[in-house]
């Protein structure tokens, strides 16, 4: 008999015990005697049998993989978040789909449809910066199987999300800028359909007037905060001369503006102080070094896959916002009073 090729009637013929009885043993009922389910286990090892997992998924209707949609997994933070989602997953006998939306609604809706035409079990997403409706989520929700936000909340009824208070994160942030020094603060903000950057906005704005500072609309930027536009930013700021502060809400901005600033002789922190968000691992070595905002990525992704798995397995489960805490790493790039 060819390794591999064993079905449950050869286990069946060569211990002369029922068929249904080894196919319940295999699936670990408990309707079987430990004695008899290990005599059988034993046997199917033996002749090489191997569960066909696709029957087994038609018959029970689930395939035991769920989709991992990434907005790009270049960035750090993200590469941590899917480690948490690809161990749990792991642990819970799950495989893992991950696809990168790039940042690209169209690609995103793509993704949603191949991983519905794919059946898996569940979604977590970090929708794109683009996404601003969420009508090609409606067809997997549809469909019965549960989406579960990470990093990037959403409105969707019937969908969990985990993530940290990004406007907590950002007041702190601001307010330690304030409490350094620092009057005129620029903001460099994402896309504002998006709820992460509106918080975080709402948090930079809320620390402003605490503390009895003027409310500028042209310090608040917005775009997709990559390289290029943190030093696009960094250009607009010296033409303001005033500034004396930034906080950005993302380290890859912040980085290139601390950058290009440099390269013209602006002192940092001294002339201006710098603030960023993510905690990349570049923050903390680049010269001088930058203050950030530390999110717990690996647990991010490791709380969202028990949730999506806990909904998998109990779709009536009450689903809610599950909130992470972050922290300010203060480092050389924000202004220290003596």
């Amino acid at each position: 008999m060819n390794s591999g090729k064993a079905t449950i009637h050869d286990i069946s013929k060569a211990l002369n015990i029922d068929s249904s009885t080894v196919s319940r043993a295999l699936n670990n009922s408990p309707r079987v005697s430990s004695k008899t389910k290990a005599k059988i286990l034993t046997k199917a090892a033996e002749l090489g049998y191997q569960r066909n997992s696709l029957a087994s998924n038609l018959r029970t209707n689930k395939t035991n993989t769920i989709g991992v949609i990434v907005p790009r997994i270049s960035r750090s933070f993200f590469s941590s978040v899917i480690s948490g989602i690809e161990e749990t997953a792991y642990k819970n006998g799950y495989n893992v789909i991950i696809c990168q939306s790039l940042e690209d609604v169209n690609r995103e809706k793509k993704i949603m449809d191949n991983l519905l035409s794919n059946r898996v079990d569940g979604v977590l997403i970090s929708i794109s910066m683009q996404t601003s409706s969420y009508e090609h989520l409606k067809p997997f929700r549809n469909h019965g199987a549960p989406i579960v936000f990470y990093d990037r909340p959403c409105n969707f009824e019937g969908c969990t999300s985990v993530s940290i208070d990004d406007f907590e994160a950002s007041f702190k942030a601001t307010e330690h800028l304030i409490s350094n020094g620092c009057k005129n603060i620029v903001h460099f903000g994402g896309p504002q359909n998006i709820a992460l950057y509106k918080n975080r906005k709402k948090g930079y704005l809320a620390a402003l007037e605490k503390y009895g500072l003027e409310i500028n609309e042209i310090f608040c930027f917005e775009n997709e905060l990559s390289e290029n536009d943190g030093v696009i930013m960094a250009k607009e700021i010296l033409k303001m001369k005033n500034v004396d502060g930034i906080y950005a809400a993302n380290d890859t901005s912040a980085i290139s503006a601390l950058q290009y600033l440099k390269s013209k002789d602006v002192k940092i922190p001294e002339d201006i102080a710098i603030v960023g968000f993510n905690n990349d691992p570049i923050s903390s070595v680049i010269e001088p070094s930058l203050t950030t905002i530390n999110q717990p990525d690996f647990e991010m992704g490791r709380m969202a896959t028990n949730a999506l798995i806990d909904q998998i397995k109990d779709t009536s489960l009450s689903v809610r916002p599950i909130v992470l805490k972050s922290e300010l790493i203060v480092r050389s790039s924000s202004k220290v009073m003596p």
